[in-house]
């Protein structure tokens, strides 16, 4: 793996700096407790091509590979969680996987206007009784004259009151994840109702909402792939989003790291900085280890998938460590500012809340584990 970076690629990490520390980080903790991030800042990512990396620019795409990827992911993390969601999402979920399994007709239609953001997607797939287990989601669509009926609800679904598409799983054959199919819905529609959800623990200025769906009717052409290919769609998109998630949480350590460096070597404490007392630079160097080691691990999901190379492994071992090692460096971070931290002045408190979530989301640490365990025993502790 070569860890060099090219020219592009410092470039766009420069951008992304750049329009972190300008457009979003001094937002961070207003639209936190706001709990709304000011989407003209979407706008604005928009434009610099941000909704736009890996996709091919004949759909209005911005080119550009994984590790690129990463790298704005990386300072949007940094900057403010709930905004690099609404980027892993709309594209790394949704317009990631039109790109993979759209028709030519979805492609046209659908990805220059969520490149652009004109459009924002959400990923619908884990329901109120089935998180973990979403090969047993009981969204059910059902053929009818002229397309699909789709009945059914789903739960903390990212960007599901801001999405003008979302991208629904629902059981279409038998049970199990041979029957699930995946279906490009547009919002709203009538028969959708669309429940946003408050009070987080974290990422809170991100739109997360319920979505009910009571007689949904889309068209045959709604359809993304093959019918009963859902879960495989998904599974695939999860693999990438992993890897994603994994990228903000090395922002969130990168994040951490910095705000303890500057306040340890500013804060004064029996005469003398606090970075001079051996436990507070443990406590630093212990974050900046972890972030060397989750930025290499996500990184080389990136170039495995660049060429062309299984990374679902990886994927999983990045994100597992990336989002554990996350909430230790906020913890730690926070340990540093001691009551400072405390308190949303200061923004190690809101890395800690939006980091906890990073274990539990697009597959918990267990559920990694036992990813990982699968891969190198060759048998599935899956029921």
């Amino acid at each position: 793996m070569d860890l060099s970076l090219s020219e592009e690629q410092l470039a766009v990490q420069r951008l992304a700096a750049e329009f972190t520390d300008r457009e979003i980080a001094p937002h961070a903790a207003a639209w936190d407790r706001a709990e709304q991030v000011d989407l003209r800042v979407v706008k604005k990512m928009a434009d610099l091509g941000m909704f736009g990396i890996t996709i091919p620019e004949e759909y209005g795409g911005s080119g550009g590979d994984h590790l690129t990827y990463c790298l704005l992911l990386e300072e949007l993390g940094r900057g403010d969680s709930s905004v690099r969601g609404i980027v892993s999402v709309s594209l790394g979920l949704v317009a990631k996987s039109i790109a993979t399994y759209g028709t030519e007709q979805q492609k046209s239609e659908l990805l220059p206007r969520l490149c652009a953001a004109e459009d924002l997607a959400c990923f619908a797939l884990t329901e109120p009784d089935t998180g973990s287990d979403a090969g047993s989601l009981a969204t059910r669509a059902t053929k009818v004259d002229g397309g699909w009926r789709i009945d059914g609800a789903k739960m903390f679904i990212t960007n599901g009151t801001w999405a003008k598409v979302a991208l629904v799983f629902a059981r279409t054959g038998g049970p199990g994840p041979k029957g699930v199919s995946a279906f490009l819905v547009p919002m709203p529609s009538d028969g959708l109702q669309v429940t946003e959800i408050h009070g987080k623990l974290g990422l809170r200025g991100q739109a997360t909402a319920m979505l009910s769906f009571d007689d949904v009717e889309v068209p045959p052409t709604a359809l993304l792939g093959a019918e009963g290919q859902g879960f495989k769609i998904s599974m695939a998109a999860l693999a990438k989003g992993r890897m994603s998630l994994a990228a903000g949480c090395v922002g969130i350590i990168q994040g951490c790291l910095d705000a303890a460096t500057g306040y340890a070597t500013q804060r004064e404490q029996f005469g003398r900085k606090i970075a001079g007392f051996q436990l507070v630079q443990q406590l630093i160097a212990d974050i900046a280890v972890e972030a060397d080691a989750a930025r290499l691990l996500t990184w080389r999901v990136a170039d495995l998938i660049d060429r062309g190379q299984e990374f679902a492994t990886a994927s999983s071992t990045a994100k597992l460590f990336a989002s554990e090692a996350a909430v230790r460096a906020a913890n730690a971070a926070l340990q540093v500012f001691g009551g400072y931290g405390y308190i949303d002045e200061y923004p190690v408190g809101k890395y800690l809340r939006d980091a906890r979530v990073t274990t539990v989301y697009e597959g918990t640490s267990q559920i990694q584990k036992l990813i990982i365990g699968r891969a190198l025993t060759g048998v599935s502790a899956f029921a």
